[in-house]
């Protein structure tokens, strides 16, 4: 359904085409300042207050586990997770000599180990993204944590906006145009570390009959414009349902940002949204235009139709409409509404007494399904745990250098198992007085368990248009 691999350059050879894109899209720094105010709303224009700010040289600034640097090639800060940008300033300054430092060697520094602390560094011109943890993480994910970031910036901008300000102006202050969009890096920098799906790089569905799920996406199909490249119906953080323009692809990584603007503003519940984002992955060149919209005021049910075409509004709108009255004629609506109730599933549900919790990632459709958390993780402090449990198991199967197939590990809360395959990712959480017998038969319970119900968990025909 996504397709992991395929980035714009690989689903087009047109040259010509991405020139003309660019140059549509090389506007001045005002006019992108425009498109971002409607982005991220008018109101939201505003530096944080310095009251929230904490001290950088305090210790409880100190005491945070991981933090996130971005700064421009000529050292000008442009976003720091915690304090300010401007008391950071001569620290971000020593980073970027860093960089610069090792360049001049003809190099590229990537990482700095000392003393249980990692520094990353991400260059991706004309940013520099820095990561300083004090977790078990290990390279490969704290960078591709920068990654997400990266494109969260570029999402707002696009890298062609970047590139002709940066080509002006090198030491451009670009916090002026991300004014008022912290909000959207800050809440991602959460997902990042509480939402498996940025973890697997993989997307979670709304448990539905098939049946019902089909009609969804046959209305999405039917409800189709000229210039509409992405229909997209997600309940929270849930997808429903997808069609996309044939021959056209959503990765992940885009898909994961689109949930992440709508679900860090309630403006878009007040009424029809209409908003100018870039889908890196699939092209850094240019923007698209979403209309994003409810479909009831109290519903978590929320459609976002992608055009190509900036003057698409009412088009869009039209086909939200269209898709309603197709819907609500039947009984596939009540259904939906019906499984919001419950939007997800228990555990005991697999019949496998000593599994507490799973991840499931099928490769091939790019989606994932896992329970909710039981009763003894209920507490947020036990969830951040149990997913940092899941992140190392995560970093062993796919370490650079020394990758493993099969993973135990025996705990005093709980014991864990992951196991990959060519097909699926599957990582395991289970009471401590499970047996590593009990583990690998359970393996084959809860395969068997997830074939018996993938057409309620997962989209396993989408449609195009």
């Amino acid at each position: 359904m996504f397709v992991h691999a395929h980035s714009f350059e690989d689903l087009t050879a047109e040259a010509e085409e991405e020139a003309r894109r660019a140059a549509e899209l090389d506007e001045s720094g005002e006019q992108c300042e425009d498109e971002l105010k409607v982005l991220v709303g008018e109101k939201s224009i505003k530096e944080k207050p310095k009251e929230e700010e904490e001290d950088v040289c305090s210790e409880a600034w100190r005491s945070h586990k991981k933090h996130v640097f971005v700064l421009s090639e000529a050292g000008k800060p442009i976003y720091t997770r915690y304090g300010s940008e401007e008391a950071l300033s001569s620290t971000m300054g020593v980073m970027m000599a860093l960089v610069s430092f090792v360049e001049a060697k003809k190099n590229i520094i990537r990482s700095i180990h000392a003393d249980g602390c990692k520094v990353v560094f991400l260059t991706k011109s004309p940013l520099v993204l820095v990561g300083v943890s004090q977790t078990c993480q290990s390279d490969k994910e704290l960078l591709r944590e920068l990654q997400y970031i990266y494109y969260q910036i570029v999402s707002l901008l696009t890298l062609t906006q970047l590139n002709h300000i940066f080509q002006h102006k090198q030491n451009y202050d670009l916090r002026r145009l991300l004014a008022g969009s912290e909000y959207l890096t800050d809440n991602l920098l959460h997902r990042l570390e509480r939402d498996p799906a940025l973890l697997l790089s993989a997307v979670t569905c709304l448990p539905l009959p098939s049946s019902a799920r089909d009609v969804v996406s046959s209305s999405l199909q039917a409800a189709k414009a000229k210039n509409l490249v992405f229909s997209i119906l997600v309940a929270g953080d849930r997808l429903v349902s997808l069609v996309r323009k044939k021959d056209q692809f959503l990765h992940h990584i885009d898909l994961h940002l689109v949930f992440n603007l709508v679900g860090s503003s309630s403006s878009f519940r007040e009424g029809e949204g209409w908003t100018p984002i870039c889908l890196p992955k699939f092209s850094t060149a240019g923007f698209f235009h979403a209309h994003i919209s409810y479909l009831e005021p109290a519903s978590e049910l929320c459609l976002i139709l992608v055009s190509t075409e900036r003057e698409d509004f009412f088009n869009m709108s039209d086909c939200k409409q269209r898709f309603l009255e197709r819907l609500s004629k039947r009984s596939a609506y009540q259904s939906l509404k019906e499984a919001l109730k419950c939007p997800t599933y228990a555990v005991e549900q697999v019949g496998i007494p000593e599994l507490r919790h799973f991840l499931y990632k099928s490769k091939s459709s790019g989606l994932y399904t896992s329970p909710e958390f039981p009763v003894v993780y209920q507490s947020d402090k036990e969830q951040r745990r149990v997913m940092g449990l899941y992140q190392e198991l995560h970093s062993s199967l796919h370490h650079p250098t020394r990758p493993l197939r099969i993973f135990y590990r025996c705990g005093e809360t709980e014991n864990l198992m992951a196991y990959v395959t060519n097909g699926f990712e599957l990582y395991l959480c289970f009471s401590p007085l499970a047996t590593k017998a009990l583990a690998y038969s359970a393996v084959s319970k809860l395969l068997k368990w997830i074939r018996k119900e993938e057409d309620r968990l997962f989209i396993l025909s989408p449609l195009t248009y």
